[in-house]
C-alpha cells in the first residue's frame, strides 16, 4: 500500500466502498457506514485542500481497491441544454483511475435535483418565490425545473463566475450564455471560477450581494452560495446539497430561516451528488455512469426525498 494510503482502511468483506476524492477542504472529510436495499456501504470523502497532484495520486492508489469513485470540488463535465461539455484539465486529474469508475454527480444532478424541485412545489409554491441560482450551468436540470414551475429567477453565472454585473433572468438567455461560455470555460483550470481548498472557508461580498437581498431562496452549490454570501441572510431559504454541521452553524449565524437539501442525510451528514452517483453505480454493479431512467429507478427504490430543516 502506498504512503498516500497510510492509515486508510478498506471496507469490510461484503461491503461496497465509495470514496469521493475532492479538491475541497480536508476539514469536510467523512466516513459513514450505511445500509440500503440490503447492501452495506462505506461512503467516504477525502479532501486534498486544492492539491491536484495529491488527488491524482489518490485516484491511482485507490484504483481497483474500491467499487466507485466520486469526484468532488470539480466537475468532469456539465450538461447544459442536453449537451455535455467536458473539462479537459479534470479529465487529466482522474487519468490514473483505470479500473474503478469515476462519477462527478453531473448525471444525478440532472435527475435527482430536477425531481426535488417538483417534490418541493407543494411546500414552496415556486410561482410565489424569487430564486437566486448562484450558478446554473452546472445544475441545468434544477434551473429548467425552477423555470417550468414558474419561479422568478436570477441566474448568477455571469455575476459570480465572471465578476460582471449582468444577471440572467430567463432560461433562453442562460442557454445562449452556456453555448458561448462553456466551450471556453471547460478549457480553463476549474479553480479560476469555483472555490477549492481554503477558499471554501471564506466569503467575499461583492456585486452579487444585492441579488441575495432580493431573493427568497438561494439555490445551488453550497460552496458557491457561501463564497459570495453577505453576513445577513435573515428569513432566507437555502436550497443546496452537501451540508455539514459547520455549514448549519454558518447558516444559523446569518439568520437563514430554512435549509433544504436535495440529498437526504446519510449517517451524520448530507453527501454531495458525486458521492450519491457513485453510490448508485456501485449498487448497480456496473462500471460506468447509469442512464437517467436508471438513476430515477434507484431514487424511487431507496426513497430519496429532499430534506427540509427549519432553522
Amino acid at each position: 500500500m502506498s504512503d498516500i494510503l497510510s492509515g486508510w482502511i478498506p471496507a469490510p468483506a461484503g461491503y461496497k466502498h465509495v470514496v469521493s476524492v475532492s479538491l475541497g477542504s480536508s476539514k469536510r472529510n467523512a466516513r459513514e457506514e450505511v445500509h440500503l436495499l440490503g447492501q452495506p456501504f462505506i461512503l467516504e470523502r477525502i479532501g486534498t485542500d486544492a492539491d491536484a497532484k495529491k488527488a491524482a495520486e489518490l485516484f491511482g492508489a485507490l484504483d481497483g481497491k474500491i467499487d466507485a469513485f466520486g469526484l468532488g470540488g470539480a466537475d468532469l463535465y456539465v450538461i447544459a441544454d442536453g449537451k455535455r461539455y467536458l473539462f479537459n484539465n479534470v479529465k487529466k486529474l482522474i487519468a490514473n483511475a483505470r479500473k474503478t469508475p469515476v462519477l462527478d454527480g453531473s448525471g444525478l444532478k440532472n435527475t435527482l435535483e430536477r425531481d426535488a424541485i417538483a417534490q418541493l412545489d407543494p411546500l414552496l409554491n415556486w410561482r410565489t418565490q424569487k430564486v437566486l441560482m448562484v450558478s446554473a450551468v452546472d445544475r441545468f436540470g434544477m434551473a429548467e425545473a425552477l423555470a417550468q414551475h414558474g419561479a422568478d429567477i436570477v441566474f448568477g453565472d455571469v455575476v459570480f463566475g465572471l465578476g460582471i454585473d449582468r444577471p440572467l433572468r430567463s432560461l433562453g438567455t442562460l442557454r445562449n450564455v452556456a453555448k458561448l461560455v462553456l466551450p471556453v470555460i471547460t478549457k480553463l483550470p476549474q479553480d479560476w471560477f469555483y472555490p477549492t481548498g481554503a477558499k471554501q472557508e471564506s466569503s467575499v461580498e461583492g456585486k452579487g450581494t444585492k441579488y441575495y437581498a432580493w431573493a427568497d431562496v438561494i439555490a445551488g452549490d453550497t460552496h458557491y452560495a457561501k463564497r459570495y454570501a453577505p453576513k445577513h441572510l435573515e428569513g432566507k431559504t437555502i436550497l443546496t446539497q452537501t451540508i455539514t454541521e459547520a455549514d448549519r452553524d454558518w447558516m444559523k449565524e446569518r439568520g437563514v430561516a430554512r435549509l433544504i437539501t436535495t440529498t437526504p442525510r446519510m449517517g451524520s451528514r448530507n453527501f454531495a451528488t458525486n458521492v450519491l452517483e457513485a453510490f448508485f453505480v456501485a449498487l448497480s454493479g456496473k462500471k460506468e455512469a447509469l442512464s437517467e431512467d436508471e438513476y430515477l429507478k434507484y431514487i424511487r427504490e431507496v426513497g430519496f426525498k429532499p430534506e427540509v430543516n427549519e432553522l
